[in-house]
C-alpha cells in the first residue's frame, strides 16, 4: 500500500493560493482545514474558497472540517468538488447517516477525532468510512509538536481495519515531519498531512518525495 502525502495548506501563503497549489502538485492530496472560530479557536475558509480550489486544485482536495454542525454543513462541500470531507466525530449527531450522504454525493466520507476521543465506537462501523483521522496535535492551530501517546490509537485501528478487510484509508495529521512519519507509518497510518515540514522546506516538492520515501519504505 503507497503512502499518501496530504500537504496542508494551512501552512501555505493564503494570498497566493493558487501558486502554493502548484508547489505541491506531485503530493497525493491537498489537505484543505476549514475552522469555524467555535469548534476550534481559529477561523480559516469558507464554502466559495474550498470551491474554487476545487476548481484549481491539481490534486484532489481532502476537506477537514473542524467546525460544529458537521450534518449540516460537510454534504455541502462534497457538493462544492471535495474529493473527501472528514468531519469530527465529536460535531456530529449521525455519523453513519452523514457519511452515507457524503458517499452518495461522490465524496470518501471520514471521520476524525481528537487526540483524547477513544476510536473504539467507529471500528464496528468501518465499512461505513472511507478514512479514519486520527489527530496527532489538538485541532486547531499548525506548527504544533506530535503527541506520542496517540500511537497507540492508531495501531489499534489499523488492526481493526486489517480485520474488517475494508479499504478504509487511516490518516493522521499533526506533528508530522522527516523525524516522525516513519513510526507513525509502522504504527498503521497511510496517508499523511504535513503542513509546515512542507510549505516550510526550501524545496517543497523534493520534501513531498522524501516524506513519501520514509513512509513507504514501511509499508513496501
Amino acid at each position: 500500500m503507497p503512502a499518501k502525502i496530504a500537504p496542508s495548506i494551512l501552512s501555505a501563503d493564503f494570498v497566493n493560493l493558487e501558486r502554493e497549489l502548484g508547489r505541491i502538485a506531485n503530493a497525493d492530496l491537498v489537505h484543505v482545514d476549514v475552522m469555524d472560530n467555535h469548534f476550534v479557536p481559529n477561523l480559516t475558509l469558507g464554502l466559495p474558497v474550498v470551491r474554487r480550489i476545487a476548481e484549481i486544485s491539481p490534486v484532489p482536495v481532502d476537506v477537514h472540517l473542524m467546525i460544529e454542525d458537521a450534518d449540516r454543513w460537510a454534504p455541502e462541500f462534497a457538493r462544492a468538488g471535495a474529493a473527501s470531507v472528514t468531519f469530527h466525530a465529536e460535531a456530529t449527531q449521525a455519523p453513519v447517516r452523514l457519511a452515507r450522504e457524503l458517499r452518495a454525493l461522490g465524496a470518501r466520507a471520514g471521520v476524525a477525532l481528537r487526540p483524547a476521543s477513544p476510536v473504539e465506537p467507529f471500528l464496528d462501523l468501518l465499512s461505513e468510512l472511507d478514512m479514519v483521522l486520527v489527530m496527532t496535535v489538538e485541532p486547531g492551530f499548525g506548527g504544533q509538536s506530535f503527541i506520542e501517546g496517540t500511537l497507540p490509537k492508531i495501531r489499534r485501528t489499523r488492526q481493526a481495519i486489517t480485520e474488517a478487510g475494508t479499504d478504509t484509508w487511516l490518516q493522521v495529521d499533526g506533528g508530522i515531519s522527516r523525524e516522525t512519519i516513519a513510526r507513525v507509518a509502522q504504527a498503521g497510518a497511510d496517508v499523511f498531512v504535513a503542513g509546515s515540514a512542507v510549505y516550510g522546506a526550501d524545496d517543497v516538492a523534493g520534501e513531498i518525495d522524501a516524506l513519501r520515501g520514509l513512509a513507504s519504505t514501511i509499508w513496501a
